[in-house]
């Protein structure tokens, strides 16, 4: 082939085919991974009556389509006389390979290319769905397959800088990306790896050359994060960042290829777009809407597409490689053997698929049998010397087919967008609050003035009275005097006579004037009487305002109160907002396989690993700040609210708090601890048993607290928990408090009497491995105090684990994947084989067997020392082993 072939070949240019955009999740059923058997002699894939259905599809099915590369040079002179091995019938969507001059075996893709077919064409058959749907949120991968020198680079990473029209399948796929998503919300990041002779190295990086490749345990997610992860903004960015990388690729001259990829290419582009959420608003109790809101949640989507440029498939008696090309060919022959290997076991729905044979399918997990939508483009050659190769690379395509993916969005919270809204929110009602305190003062003032005028108005009414009373008193004692002094002026008349007569002139005349004042005194005793009455039906008036004032000033206070609870519910949720965030953050920077459990004590407290492992001194102002605006007396009155939803938030809280060694002696002290205990026990809502447990199982982990827990029947209450709980969180919570509590020497026997270690065995029904981890380590911790207080010279006879029958259990997981499950069972038989009243359980259980094992295979070189000097300090143990002639 001529050289200018690796960088590809031009097509006569065709219509353009329209294709719809993929279904949405939604209306997408999972499709089960049942394969299709093919039928008929000649037809391999499938009988007519069956090619409707196949039509119409699983969506998840792996598409496949077929390129026919033109003859070169060197064919055009070498199979002038021959005809092309292939005959390609692409209104059909068929192809016939022909066996001989008259026999031919036919196939059906669902596209079949031609030599004259453009690049437009092929980009729109092959990839664009797969970008449709990348732009939806789901992964996708396009994955090109076939010979050496057939085109598939060409196809996939021509960049097309001379002829536009050549423009490969990652140079359009990136131009349809940046018309549809927006600059301001949107963002785009690019990977570009290859994979050499086993090593996965950046393209964009050549000196990161050997990058790992990290499995997410629970839902097998494959991540690279040692890789250069470029963000673009741009078309003009990612052509660059691309003829990069194809500088960077390793090619080498063969036979059939003078620029043959020598590594599979492989270009990740990270997709993240932000979606509208929805926002619902609570309806208070008599169905009027709240001015409370529950948190709007923005949405953000990440997707991936991977576009995979496989190195070619190569007989190497063709290819003439040899030395260091020859070890080349080799690698990549097994990589595309193990791809090989996984397609079939897919396609014949096999109970295990070899993932793990090679790096490569271990890359390409989602791509087939996952949740990605995948094309995937076999490029064949025409000339009939290399039959051989062109019917291999058919049938691959064929089972290819047969695998169907099960494809799901890739969604997740917005937690910064929703962290700035609670901001805003909690900072609107907190002005609002301030408004309104400031009216009710304003109010209660008026209040009292008012109040304090009507007490001066009476008051001077009642000097009124007095004064009307005196002035009564003083009238009757002018008419008695009138009375004696007329009396006494007539018998003075008698005895003076003229005299006289003037006297009592005087003296009717100061009567006419005593009358005339005693008439104006009635006259003001009946003004008086009148205001006394206007008064009296004021003061009943003002009565009935007090109490309607009173009832406002009550009602103001419960509005006060149920204010002071949104407060606390939204900086709670604003607290833990910022906290997920966070911590999610971190997660995606710690992962890799240097993150796993590196020591007993790393996974203490369940609650407070999952939570608070490096939360930052930003977390700790946050809780902190809370702490002091809230105060903890009214978090922990907020346990015994009626609103179900701020019972649930201040569980939160103060589950938070706990997780902090500084606020653990505060909550014991005002009550937190009994007030979670009868939480676990009175509630059966499984967000606040397991919010709770997790907050018992942080307190459990000052030994002070753990005799307080005892003390409280707190043992008895995590057992009936652990018997009727059923989610795993809740279950993982209620381990770690057990277990935690199994590290106190004190607390051993009263562990077993309340069922505690009946319930931690009793756990292992769950089965997952968090859950699982929580057990062993509770029961690592047991052992070791029992080891501990037999060394001592404290305790004697057997084992109280043994004696409950959690060796069984022990034995059976002391070799389990899970790293931190296996090492805690590893502690725990080494602490038990120290007390040699244990031995001959152990031998009769099957321990001697895993202690031998531990003593050579353990990873870490503490515990298999531990066990070495067990087996030899241990004549029960040393007996068996000469018995059963075991070399140590």
């Amino acid at each position: 082939m001529a050289s200018s072939y690796r960088n590809g070949y031009r097509g006569s240019s065709s219509g353009s085919m329209k294709v719809d955009r993929p279904v949405p999740s939604s209306n997408l059923k999972a499709p089960s991974f049942k394969s299709r058997t093919s039928t008929g002699s000649v037809l391999r894939r499938s009988s007519p009556a069956s090619l409707t259905a196949l039509d119409d599809g699983v969506p998840g099915r792996v598409r496949v389509a077929v390129r026919l590369r033109p003859r070169n040079a060197e064919e055009l002179a070498a199979d002038a006389d021959f005809a092309d091995c292939v005959e390609l019938q692409p209104e059909l969507k068929r192809l016939k390979l022909r066996k001989n001059n008259w026999d031919s075996d036919t196939y059906e893709f669902d596209e079949v290319l031609t030599e004259f077919a453009s690049q437009k064409r092929v980009y729109e058959v092959v990839a664009k769905p797969v970008v449709e749907s990348v732009l939806d949120g789901y992964n996708g991968t396009v994955m090109a397959y076939g010979q050496t020198g057939t085109g598939k680079t060409f196809t996939l990473g021509r960049i097309g800088e001379e002829d536009t029209s050549d423009r490969g399948i990652m140079v359009r796929s990136m131009e349809d990306i940046f018309a549809d998503i927006s600059p301001e919300t949107d963002s785009i990041s690019v990977s570009y790896l290859q994979l050499y002779m086993e090593t996965l190295q950046d393209l964009l990086d050549p000196a990161n050359d050997n990058i790992p490749i990290v499995e997410d345990p629970k839902t097998g997610d494959v991540s690279v994060p040692g890789a250069t992860l470029v963000e673009i903004r741009d078309q003009q960015s990612f052509v660059e960042l691309l003829r990069i990388g194809e500088a960077h690729r390793i090619a080498a001259n063969t036979k059939l290829n003078t620029e043959s990829s020598r590594s599979h290419a492989i270009l990740m582009v990270h997709v993240r777009r932000s979606v509208n959420g929805r926002e619902d608003v609570i309806s208070s109790e008599n169905g009027d809407p709240s001015h409370l809101a529950k948190p709007f949640k923005p949405l953000v989507r990440k997707s991936k597409l991977v576009v995979v440029d496989l190195a070619g498939s190569e007989r190497v008696h063709k290819s003439g490689s040899e030395g260091h090309m020859l070890e080349e060919a080799k690698s990549i022959n097994l990589s595309l053997s193990a791809l090989g290997k996984c397609i079939n076991a897919l396609a014949e729905n096999s109970a295990h698929v070899p993932v793990r044979d090679s790096k490569l399918t271990r890359l390409l997990r989602d791509s087939f049998g996952g949740t990605a939508r995948t094309s995937l483009i076999v490029t064949i050659g025409p000339s009939p010397r290399h039959r051989g190769e062109t019917a291999s690379t058919i049938q691959f395509g064929q089972r290819a087919m047969k695998v169907e993916n099960m494809l799901k969005i890739k969604e997740e919270f917005d937690y910064k967008s929703l962290s700035r809204r609670l901001e805003v929110q909690v900072d609107k009602l907190i002005v609002e609050n301030e408004r309104q305190q400031k009216a009710f003062e304003d109010e209660v003032e008026r209040i009292n003035v008012e109040a304090q005028n009507r007490i001066s108005e009476k008051e001077r009414l009642k000097c009124q009275m007095d004064y009307m009373e005196s002035v009564k008193q003083l009238e009757e004692k002018l008419v008695l005097n009138q009375q004696k002094h007329d009396c006494d002026g007539f018998t003075d008349g008698l005895c003076n006579g003229q005299g006289s007569r003037l006297s009592v002139a005087e003296i009717n005349n100061l009567l006419e004037k005593e009358t005339n004042l005693r008439k104006a005194a009635e006259e003001e005793v009946e003004h008086l009487k009148s205001q006394l009455g206007q008064h009296s039906q004021l003061e009943a008036g003002g009565d009935t305002e007090v109490l309607k004032l009173l009832k406002i000033i009550e009602d103001e206070a419960h509005q006060k109160k149920k204010l002071e609870e949104e407060i606390i519910i939204l900086r709670s949720q604003l607290l833990q907002s910022t906290f997920e965030a966070d911590q999610m953050r971190r997660c995606l920077e710690r992962s890799g396989p240097g993150n796993a459990y590196t020591g007993l004590d790393s996974s203490m407290s369940p609650f407070r690993h999952s939570q608070f492992k490096d939360s930052g001194n930003g977390q700790k102002a946050s809780m902190a700040t809370l702490f002091e605006q809230v105060g903890l007396q009214k978090i922990l009155a907020l346990l015994e609210s009626e609103d179900a939803n701020v019972r649930i938030h201040a569980v939160k809280v103060v589950a938070n708090l706990a997780a902090e060694e500084a606020n653990q002696k505060k909550i014991v002290e005002s009550g937190g601890l009994t007030s979670l205990l009868m939480l676990l026990r009175s509630f059966e809502d499984e967000t606040v048993r397991r919010v709770a447990a997790g907050a018992i199982a942080n307190l459990a982990m000052n030994e002070a607290n753990q005799e307080l827990i005892m003390l409280e029947g707190g043992i008895s209450l995590l057992s009936i928990t652990a018997a009727d709980a059923e989610d795993p969180q809740t279950l993982r919570m209620v381990a770690g408090a057990i277990a935690n509590l199994c590290g106190n020497d004190k607390l051993q026997k009263k562990l077993r009497s309340e069922g505690g270690i009946k319930a931690l065995l009793g756990i292992v029904r769950c089965g997952h491995p968090d859950v699982l981890s929580q057990v062993a380590r509770g029961i690592a911790n047991f052992a070791k105090c029992e080891s501990r207080g037999s060394t001592q010279g404290i305790k004697s006879g057997r084992s109280l684990l043994i004696e409950d029958g959690a060796l069984p259990w022990i034995v059976q997981n002391a070799n389990n994947e899970a790293a931190p499950i296996r090492r805690h069972i590893e502690l725990a038989l080494c602490h038990l084989a120290q007390h040699e009243v244990n031995a001959k359980d152990m031998i009769s259980g099957g321990a001697l067997w895993e202690l031998v094992r531990i003593s050579r295979d353990c990873s870490r070189e503490d515990i298999r020392s531990l066990a070495r000097r067990t087996l030899n300090s241990s004549p029960t143990f040393k007996s068996e082993m000469r018995r059963l002639r075991i070399e140590y």
